[in-house]
């Protein structure tokens, strides 16, 4: 609904959509080069920090450069270093510890801090107000403003206290139109504006199809004797099948907690597959329960992870607008990490645009020359080839990884490609193996209603559903029938569901939108595109505290 003469307007020099790593350091970086320049950043989440989940060991490389005193500032969150490191490969009951010395230089942590990013988020947040940067929590970014000539304009929030018929409540305040010179799309993983502009401006045309994985994490209170501090675990195999990517974390953090998690390559091709029962499954393995046990499940989050790295970043600036972190797909997939290359992407933009104001500059082109002199695009170069041997099956992929990144350093002279989107991936559901999972037994393992309270989520009532359903009779009509409707399986946190109808012989496909956590999965995987992620009211969504 069109809302647009009810709207107050604000005017900003840089309006930036999202308080993620990526635009808080733009606007720190900003403020830095001139503190005159004004900037605002606008956060969906109810706080800075609440939609914020990743593993996390952090690299420290563009933090150095950005605030190079930062473990002498006040409240920096970065503390518990990396002390030791283990890599395991497991089959069902047992494990083999691959010596970490003949793991590629990419996949070494030492340096390397255990972190909860959306602590990090924020105490970026905190250096940014104090900067003079404004910043706005609770205010969904939905829709994006574009000029006459079709440049960008700024962009609108969402109005606030809408019913499911989209009527206006008792509470009912219109969205506000936030206009910039700049705006910078940071909104993580698979941004919703970040989307529709990569179609509107064809920024892709000449990228490969974006890959995509989903993190799911866990935080246990761990009894002392089964903690230490500052190690690292990864482990690669069971339970996933040969055929799909995938593998986990375990990170002794501070506190006597330990961050536990799995990812899942969405490019999996078994429609019975739920990367939610895979991670649960994956803790009952003997060399992973010992370290949970006596323990205590104290927080759970999911969120879509961008891989698809140098062959799928689309071209990352537009007329008055830029593309940045994981909005564009900065994450270096082999070294499992991308606040660093996030927060360096940030940066780069804060600098162009500087350039931009005080240069005369026409447009933000540079910025793709400023990002491809940096360490950031030769890291994502160097690690080109890792995601598509993947392709090759996971063992193999291992091994021809190991070739690229041991012995050619990433240089091989060659590139390979992403053919396929991760929705195309999946298998009729009759030319498949059904999987039966176990049942949660409550103690390692939980199941999703249980999870979702963890995570802290909370939607207003009757408020329009944001999981919007293009052909809204396809999900019976015909993704149950070939695919066995998966998004029962592949969403985390059970929004979706086919349940039996007592008024007619035809199941019915119910959206329990106030589950979602934001995680994007379901936009990702969904085969025919039929699902698209708009953003809810402002302040909805999981709370994530120490993730």
């Amino acid at each position: 609904m069109n809302t647009e003469n009810q709207r107050e307007s604000m005017e900003y020099d840089v309006v930036i959509v999202g308080a993620g790593p990526a635009g808080l350091a733009t606007a720190i970086r900003l403020k830095q080069l001139n503190a005159e320049t004004n900037v605002c950043i606008v956060e969906k989440a109810s706080e800075v920090g609440a939609h914020i989940l990743s593993g996390n060991v952090f690299e420290t490389k563009a933090l150095d450069e950005l605030l190079p005193n930062w473990r002498t500032m006040d409240g920096c969150p970065v503390k518990t270093q990396v002390n030791s490191e283990k890599f395991l490969f497991l089959s069902k009951k047992r494990h083999f510890s691959f010596p970490t010395f003949l793991l590629p230089p990419v996949q070494h942590n030492k340096g390397n801090y255990i972190i909860s990013l959306a602590n990090l988020c924020r105490w970026f947040g905190q250096v940014a107000e104090n900067l003079g940067v404004e910043i706005y929590p609770g205010f969904a970014a939905s829709e994006v403003l574009f000029n006459e000539d079709d440049s960008i304009k700024g962009v609108a929030t969402n109005d606030m206290g809408r019913d499911s018929n989209y009527e206006k409540k008792d509470s009912f305040e219109p969205g506000i139109e936030l206009h910039a010179a700049v705006t910078v799309f940071a909104e993580g993983c698979r941004g919703h504006l970040g989307k529709s502009l990569i179609e509107k401006y064809n920024l892709a045309e000449n990228s490969d199809p974006q890959q995509y994985g989903i993190g799911l994490k866990e935080i246990w209170d761990i009894p002392k004797e089964n903690h230490k501090e500052g190690q690292v675990i990864h482990t690669t195999g069971w339970p996933l099948e040969n055929d799909t990517y995938g593998g986990s974390f375990i990170y002794h953090a501070e506190n006597k907690q330990v961050f536990i998690g799995y990812v899942v390559g969405l490019d999996y091709k078994n429609p019975y597959l739920s990367p939610f029962e895979e991670f649960q499954r994956f803790k009952t393995h003997p060399a992973v329960s010992k370290i949970l046990k006596g323990g205590k499940r104290v927080s759970y989050g999911a969120r879509a992870l961008i891989e698809g790295g140098l062959q799928s970043l689309p071209k990352m600036y537009m007329p008055n607008g830029l593309l940045i972190g994981c909005d564009a797909g900065t994450l270096n997939m082999p070294k499992i990490k991308g606040s660093h290359t996030a927060l360096k992407s940030g940066m780069i933009a804060a600098e162009t645009i500087n350039d931009k104001f005080t240069k005369g500059l026409k447009d933000l082109s540079s910025y793709e020359a400023n990002f491809k002199n940096s360490w950031a695009y030769k890291e994502l170069f160097l690690a080109r080839n890792v995601k598509p041997f993947m392709g090759f099956g996971l063992l193999l992929g291992i091994i021809l990884t190991g070739i690229d990144q041991l012995f050619f350093r990433g240089r091989l002279p060659f590139t390979l490609r992403h053919k396929h989107s991760d929705h195309e991936s999946l298998k009729p559901a009759n030319e498949m193996k059904k999987i039966v999972y176990p049942k949660p037994d409550g103690v390692l393992t939980f199941d999703r209603p249980s999870s979702v309270y963890l995570s802290g989520t909370f939607h207003a009532e009757n408020q329009p559903v944001h999981l919007k359903l293009k052909d809204p009779d396809l999900p019976i009509k015909y993704t149950l029938s070939k695919f066995a409707e998966p998004a029962q399986r592949y969403c985390p946190v059970g929004v979706y569901e086919v349940q039996d109808s007592d008024a007619s012989s035809e199941p019915v496909f119910v959206i329990n939108s106030q589950n979602c956590i934001h995680c994007k999965t379901c936009d990702i995987k969904e085969p025919s595109q039929n699902i698209n992620w708009v953003t809810p009211e402002g302040g909805g969504g999981p709370k994530y505290s120490n993730m």
